[in-house]
Formats: C-alpha cells, sequence, structure tokens
C-alpha cells in the first residue's frame, strides 16, 4: 500500500505533466483575454458552506463529501467544487466594493468520494470563472463564450454547448409542483435517493443518472413551459447573444445542474469522446449564492470545467502537439579533475537562461554522448586534456552531426547565437 497511490487519485508524471502546463497557460491566456483575474482559495473550508451553497439534497453534499473533524472540533471539508469558495472569498473580503463586475477565474484541485471512472476521480482539478455584481443577460453569454474559445484554442471543436434556462426561485415553484405531481404515481419505480427527493427537492431528480429514473422521466413536464416574462426574457436574451457572436447551441430542457445554487442559466458543453461521462464543462447563473452565504444580494454566473477529462481527450484524439522539454546543452567531460570546468560552465549557462545539463553518474565519454542524444541535447560540449590546454572547446550539434571548435570565453555567445538562429554558423 506504501507504494500505490490511494484510489481515485492519479499521479502526474513528467510526460503527462507538459499537457497540463499548455491547458493551464492556455487557459490564462483565454482569461486575460476576457479581462478575468485569478483568485486561489484554500483547499477545505467549513462545512457549512457547502451545505448552505451547494445544497442538502445534492449528491455532493449527501454522498460525496470528504468531512473531517479538526482538533478542535470544527467540521471542516475538503472542496468538492470551487465556486462556493470563490463566493466566499468575495464576502469576506468585500469584493463588492470593487467596481463591478468582479471577474474572477481559477485553477484549482477538488475532492469527491465517488466511484472512480475516464476522466473522473476522487481528487480531480478544475478550471473555472466567476462573474459577480451582473444580471446581463450578455454575461451569461460571455461565460459561454469564454469556454467555448478555450476549448476551440485547444483542438477540442467537435463539442455542443447545451443550454437551458430553470427559471429564479418564485417561476420554480410552479415547476416543482408540477414535476412532483408527475413523479408521485412512480415513486416506487425511482431509485432510493430520488424516491428520497421526491418531497425534499424533486428538480435533483433530472439529474439522475440511473436508468430505470430516466425512463421515468419520459413525458415529464418541461421547466421552460413555467416561466415568468422575465426569465423567459432573460433566455431568449441569451439565446439572441450566442447568435450574434456566432456560437451554435442546442437547447436541453433536461439541464438542471447537479448544484442548488443555479438560478435561470445553466449549461453544459458536451463531447463524446470520453464515453457516458461526456461533459467537459458545466456552469450558468447562480443570482442568489452571495446572500445565501450571508453576503449582498449579487447576481453572477460561472463555470467548472475538469482538467483530468480535457487532459484524456488531448491525449485519446492527439489534438495538440507538444514539444518535448530538451536541454540545449549537454557538458560530457572526459576525466573527473574536468568537473570544476564544466560545474563553472553548466551554471553559467543556465544563468543566462540556457537549459544545460552534466553527468552525474561518471559514465564514460561514450555512454555521455548516448545520454545526451536520449535526453534531447541539441549540443554537446565535450571537455577533455585538448579542451583543457588549448582553452578551445569542441562543440557538437547532434542535429547534424557537425563538430565545431569554439573558444571558451565565446562558448556562451555562440551556443545563444545558434539558439537564437536555429541554425548556421556562429558569427
Amino acid at each position: 500500500m506504501l507504494t500505490q497511490a490511494p484510489r481515485g487519485t492519479k499521479d502526474i508524471l513528467p510526460e503527462e505533466a507538459v499537457k497540463w502546463v499548455f491547458l493551464e497557460n492556455k487557459f490564462r491566456e483565454i482569461c486575460r483575454r476576457f479581462s478575468y483575474r485569478e483568485i486561489r482559495t484554500p483547499v477545505f473550508e467549513h462545512t457549512e458552506l457547502f451545505r448552505r451553497g451547494v445544497g442538502e439534497t445534492t449528491d455532493i453534499v449527501e454522498k460525496e463529501m470528504y468531512t473531517f473533524q479538526d482538533k478542535s472540533g470544527r467540521s471542516i471539508t475538503l472542496k468538492p467544487e470551487g465556486t462556493a469558495p470563490v463566493a466566499r472569498a468575495y464576502i469576506e473580503h468585500k469584493l463588492y466594493n470593487q467596481p463591478l463586475p468582479v471577474k474572477l477565474f481559477y485553477i484549482t484541485p477538488g475532492f469527491r468520494y465517488e466511484r472512480p471512472q475516464a476522466g473522473r476521480l476522487r481528487e480531480f482539478h478544475q478550471f473555472g470563472v466567476e462573474a459577480f455584481g451582473s444580471q446581463n443577460p450578455l454575461l451569461d453569454a460571455e461565460v459561454m463564450a469564454l469556454a467555448m474559445q478555450f476549448l476551440k484554442e485547444i483542438g477540442l471543436e467537435d463539442v455542443v454547448l447545451h443550454i437551458n434556462s430553470i427559471g429564479c426561485k418564485l417561476c420554480r415553484q410552479g415547476y416543482r409542483k408540477a414535476l412532483k405531481d408527475f413523479l408521485v404515481e412512480s415513486r416506487q419505480k425511482l431509485c432510493e435517493t430520488c424516491s428520497s427527493r421526491l418531497d425534499r427537492n424533486p428538480l435533483r431528480i433530472l439529474d439522475c443518472k440511473n436508468h430505470e429514473c430516466i425512463k421515468v422521466l419520459e413525458g415529464a413536464p418541461i421547466v421552460l413551459d413555467y416561466l415568468c416574462d422575465e426569465c423567459k426574457s432573460h433566455f431568449e436574451m441569451v439565446k439572441n447573444a450566442l447568435s450574434l457572436i456566432n456560437i451554435d447551441y442546442m437547447v436541453n430542457s433536461r439541464i438542471v445542474r447537479g448544484l442548488d445554487y443555479y438560478t435561470k442559466t445553466v449549461f453544459e458543453i458536451i463531447s463524446d469522446d470520453l464515453g457516458a461521462q461526456s461533459t467537459v464543462c458545466g456552469g450558468g447563473r447562480y443570482d442568489d449564492l452571495i446572500e445565501e452565504c450571508g453576503g449582498p444580494p449579487t447576481p453572477a454566473a460561472g463555470f467548472g470545467m475538469g482538467i483530468e477529462r480535457l487532459a484524456a481527450i488531448l491525449e485519446k484524439n492527439n489534438l495538440v502537439e507538444l514539444p518535448e522539454e530538451t536541454a540545449d546543452v549537454f557538458i560530457a567531460t572526459m576525466k573527473d579533475e574536468y568537473l570544476n570546468t564544466a560545474l563553472k560552465l553548466l551554471y553559467d549557462f543556465r544563468e543566462k537562461g540556457i537549459a544545460a545539463e552534466t553527468d552525474y553518474l561518471k559514465r564514460s565519454l561514450k555512454a555521455q554522448m548516448k545520454y545526451a542524444d536520449k535526453i534531447l541535447a541539441r549540443f554537446v560540449l565535450i571537455i577533455g586534456e585538448e579542451e583543457m590546454n588549448s582553452g578551445v572547446l569542441t562543440v557538437k550539434d547532434l542535429t547534424n552531426g557537425k563538430q565545431y571548435k569554439v573558444d571558451c570565453k565565446k562558448i556562451i555567445d555562440y551556443i545563444s547565437n545558434r539558439i537564437r538562429k536555429g541554425c548556421g554558423e556562429y558569427e
């Protein structure tokens, strides 16, 4: 057990980490274009934040949270999602006093105790954005546009944006009653969890993945038929905005999202590349969350996006060709007494921003050359007796097999020039 990671967790090895760095850098770049600033929140929060914010009847709160008592007897939970902690930070630090809207993004780990499957782990990582302070439907469209632009630029174009509106608290009351009336006669066919939710929160049943529950829901009332005039108008403006900026979408009246804080617009971005778990991004509007958590009434919209799923899709489809990490220079020595010279050169290169490596295993020169080739070094500098006596280093270019003689005082400039030009002799 000591040599195995806990079930539902995963080591990100160097070969995969380069994909994560690519995704993270691209996400930060897109967020910068949309004027979102980065926020980082603690890995754990008070449990009550998620009970109040996410919702008592959600799968997350009922079955999936990693909750424990700390040494002072406080109930602490590893964060299972990113929005509630950002909402808490927004309230605690009075970010509502800043110019509105306050637009934030995050890259964060999350923790849920659930059955591990493709693209879904017990320790997972998310990209997310949250925009606070505006009821404007254009902000809903912007959040979706940001997600779609990001997916497009990482090469994931074969995705579909599904949108819906679940209305506000007022119009949802009528739909809640209609849905409950529809389901009550089939209660015995529902799974145990959905049966218990029928009285408390029947909308959660729409999010159930149980096949029997899905069958029961066939012919159920549609939430769009119960929207009040304001929510209808809001949804129409969201759709118009998406059309105006050339983002294709599909209205899907079954989308409710798995968290209780959503109001009005909800959306999912769907990919078929990971089988049953095909949602790569989900989000929407949540106008009541800040007030529910103790802050002033504040409209908001945002999304969460699983990094593991994105990395898995990139891997499966070879969508992004990433350059392998290489050393610019490998310094090979023919005798131990030349190591001091090699060490000084090694750090001179690194100080100038050139990736440099040398031998730490006392290999033969032949073995050092093989190692330099394996780590994809561009150049090898050879330090032997002749080089030490003459002050002229032998440089081998592994891309073409040619060798050059370079004055040791000019070696930094020589390598820098060759790297910058990509080829050709030093001038």
